[in-house]
This record gives C-alpha cells, structure tokens and sequence, in this order.
C-alpha cells in the first residue's frame, strides 16, 4: 500500500489522507489508483457509513496533480501520460457516483486534482486556510478532472471566470461561488471529525450544526460584472467586453492574455458543452483534449516557464487566439476513448 496516501476507520467513518505533506499532497497515479480501490472496498463495507477526505500538513489539501512528471512523461512519450489521466479521471468517476456520504475536509490549498477528489462530492467544507484555483489555462491545460462538469453549475459565470483566468477564491467565498457546501473555521475540523466518526446524527445535520456564519464575502459583489462579462461563447468577446468595462474587467483581461490561446479556447468549448453534459461525457471529452495536448506545444512550455525555469514568460504556439483551431483536439485519440466499464 503506498505510504503517500493513508487509509483509517475511525467510528463510522472510512477516514482518507493525503500524505505527501511537503509536496502539497500532490496526486501522483498510484495514488489515484489506490484511492479508487480503497473506495470500491468501502462501498460495499456495511461498517463504512461515510467516507472522509483530507490533507496531511497545514498547508494544503491538494495542490494538484504531479505536472513537472507529467512534462517528463509527456516529452519521452511514455504512454504513463495517458495512464494517469485514465486513472484519474476513473477515479474522479466514481467519487461522483459514490453511493455513501463522502465529505472532502478542504482545509488548505486545492487546485486542479484537488478540485477533482473534492467538487463531485455532495459536502465539501472549507476553512479561513482554503484556497480553490483552476489554473490549467496558465500551464497550457485544461480545467479537467470533470472541471467542465462542476464549473458550468457554479452560480451564474462564476466557473467560467474561475476557469479562463484561474483566479484564487479564499475561505469562505469559495462556499460563494460554489465550490464548497459548508463553512467551518479551521480549529473546529478536528472536532468535527471527531462528531463525524462517533455521533449518530445525520451527516447533513452535523454539517449545519459547526457551519459559521461567512463574514466578508468578496466574491458575491462581483457577480453581476462576472455573469455579464463572461456569459459570452467566445474568448474573443470576453476580451471585448472585458476591455470596455472598469478597472476589475480590463485587469482581468489582462490576466486572461497572459494565458495559452489554445487552452483558452479549449477550456470554453469544454465548459460550454458541459452545461447539459453528464459527467461521463464531460470526463470523455476531457480525455480527448488532454490526449491531443501530450503531442502540442504549450503544456511543455507553461510548465517550463511556471514550474522548472519560472521565467514566468512562456511563449505560446499559436501565440494569438485567432490562429488557434481546436478541432484535432476533440478527436478520439488513437489509443481510444476513456471508458468506464
């Protein structure tokens, strides 16, 4: 059993750990895999009422998946870049479809497949320490792990904002913008485990009773600028109405710029079509995109320029939003679709 991840009974509870504490509780693929295992054993483990998640260290609940090996796997052309998405994204199906309570304890930073082992489940509970980003557009990816699933249903453009700019939401407006259910502060996650693993109460009336009122909320006075500026089907016209509007719109299409032309118009489509979509065409979908990007530029450049030489100035291929077509990325790949049986 891998010694990165850490499986407990504790009570009623089947506890899991991310334990890779000085690597922000990164996912790396025996770890996808082992978690998907540990939890196909619970589900049918009649003394496992609830399964909890959380992350080791005071830092991070999960900062992502391991990219830098991802770039590694990628350039040598190692099917292991595949293997991991395959994992994962089988992974992040199940958690959607568990049939027992599952609360993902997001206590610290979660990015990318952080989001992913937490947005599907139906309690996620942040603290004063949360930090939610999708910043995939930034390294020349995509929001993925079923992010074009569980952003279309943020309130209003919320996830589409979160999405092409990767913009950070802390603490409590991340129960705002819909990432997290519940709100408790970081001192009372140990007490609320505890209650967890040992009350008889229902889960949901657990959670009601420690969620804290949400003080300072940031995000909601931004709303109406969010769900008017990026209701629009194209990057082209956020840009435009970003631009004509106040100094909160033109900074964020500034950041939007600095962003990969191809994972901007990537990310888009994919949220678009996953407004009606089901998870499974969504994660599908994904798996195309993520498959055509191993043989692309930009991802081994983001990477490059944020994570290895952090030169901070990636030079992106095409360089320009119109030169971008995305239509070999939504092709089945030659080593076939993700599935799921």
């Amino acid at each position: 059993m891998s010694t990165e991840i850490l499986f407990t009974r504790e009570g009623r509870i089947g506890l899991i750990t991310l334990y890779r504490p000085a690597a922000l509780n990164a996912l790396n693929r025996s770890m996808c895999i082992t978690l998907h295992r540990q939890l196909m054993a619970w589900a049918t483990d009649e003394s496992v009422e609830m399964v909890v998640i959380e992350g080791a260290g005071d830092r991070a609940f999960c900062a992502g998946g391991d990219v830098v090996g991802l770039h590694t796997a990628g350039r040598a052309g190692s099917p292991e870049w595949e293997g991991f998405f395959h994992d994962e994204y089988r992974m992040n199906h199940a958690i959607a479809h568990y049939p027992k309570p599952y609360v993902a304890l997001v206590d610290g930073i979660s990015m990318g497949g952080g989001v992913g082992i937490s947005v599907h489940a139906p309690y996620r509970v942040a603290t004063e320490r949360t930090v939610f980003a999708m910043p995939e557009t930034g390294i020349g990816l995509i929001p993925d792990v079923g992010g074009t699933h569980a952003l279309p249903r943020f309130p209003g453009d919320f996830g589409t904002w979160a999405g092409l700019t990767g913009a950070r939401v802390k603490g409590s407006d991340c129960v705002a913008i819909g990432y997290c259910t519940h709100y408790v502060p970081s001192a009372e996650i140990a007490s609320l485990k505890e209650r967890l693993a040992h009350a008889h109460e229902s889960v949901d009336h657990i959670l009601a009773t420690f969620d804290t009122e949400r003080e300072g909320d940031s995000i909601t006075p931004l709303r109406d600028g969010i769900d008017y500026h990026f209701s629009h089907d194209t990057v082209e016209d956020i840009l435009s109405s970003l631009d004509d509007g106040d100094d909160w719109a033109q900074a964020q299409a500034a950041t939007i710029r600095t962003m990969s032309p191809t994972s901007l118009k990537l990310t888009l489509h994919g949220l678009r079509a996953g407004e009606g979509a089901s998870i499974e065409q969504c994660l599908r979908l994904e798996y195309r995109m993520v498959s055509a990007i191993k043989s692309g530029h930009d991802f081994y450049e983001g990477v490059r320029a944020q994570l290895i030489d952090k030169d901070r100035a990636p030079r992106w291929q095409p360089a320009a939003l119109e030169a971008v077509d995305i239509t070999p990325y939504l092709e089945e790949p030659a080593w076939g679709d993700l599935r799921f049986d």
